[in-house]
């Protein structure tokens, strides 16, 4: 129960590894706000794990439902002790100078554009308390890019990056800013990643990762508690490398 008394919110929390977090943080003891794109989804979810978790629809491109997602944390939980910047996206392998600006501009509003926008409305609330815990969600992508995902490894280069910087800012305020960096995982989000899943293209993912299996939401779960708990009040600034190896 590291999470005990603690209220959270996981943005794309109601899939792949935003509901391993989802799912461990109300193990720990939290109160979550489950927001998501899937407003069916995130509302399913909270009605499965009882009373301490709140469902909505949150699309985090959207400064007003930003807001509404602060302020409703606020009425319903009391206050914002932990912020997990997880939703996002990927495309699927293309060479660099392919990619549509569509889809440029879409991975650009998911994967950073969110984390400024939760960060403005959140961040002054935890330096008013004088704690919190703000974890990003990278990727490995961002440390050991593949060819062909460019765009979204620069991405999540970006999120590393603005996690070191929150964290050194924000350090004197009380609040801590953590990333982890997971490998390819067994999440909806897979499939994209790999351009199609079939038995070949698995085995040579599998075979970039020492462990020998792919990541899953239970694993983000776990780093994600730690991270966000008292247990880690000496670390921030740290993107975690949760990968079985794979950035070794």
């Amino acid at each position: 129960m590291r999470l005990s008394g603690k209220s959270a919110i996981v943005t794309g929390g109601a899939s792949g590894f935003g509901a391993g977090i989802v799912r461990r943080f109300v193990a720990e003891g939290a109160r979550v706000v489950i927001a998501d794109i899937n407003s069916d989804a995130a509302t399913a979810m909270a009605e499965e794990l009882g009373s301490d978790t709140l469902g909505m629809k949150v699309d985090v491109t959207n400064a007003d439902d930003v807001a509404m997602m602060v302020e409703a944390t606020i009425q319903s939980m009391g206050g914002i002790d932990i912020l997990v910047n997880n939703a996002g996206m990927g495309h699927e392998p293309e060479p660099l100078e392919d990619l549509s600006e569509d889809a440029f501009d879409r991975i650009f509003q998911l994967n950073i554009k969110s984390i400024y926008r939760t960060s403005k409305l959140v961040v002054p609330i935890m330096k008013e308390k004088g704690s919190g815990a703000i974890l990003n969600m990278g990727s490995t992508a961002g440390v050991s890019p593949r060819p062909n995902l460019t765009w979204y490894n620069a991405s999540k280069g970006w999120v590393i990056t603005a996690t070191r910087s929150m964290a050194i800012e924000l350090a004197g305020s009380g609040v801590r800013v953590n990333a982890i960096n997971p490998v390819a995982g067994e999440t909806p989000m897979l499939k994209t990643f790999m351009g199609e899943d079939t038995p070949e293209i698995r085995a040579k993912f599998l075979a970039s990762i020492p462990i020998g299996r792919f990541s899953t939401p239970d694993d983000m779960g776990a780093a994600a508690a730690f991270l966000c708990s008292d247990d880690a009040s000496m670390i921030t600034g740290v993107s975690l490398e949760v990968d079985g190896g794979r950035c070794i």
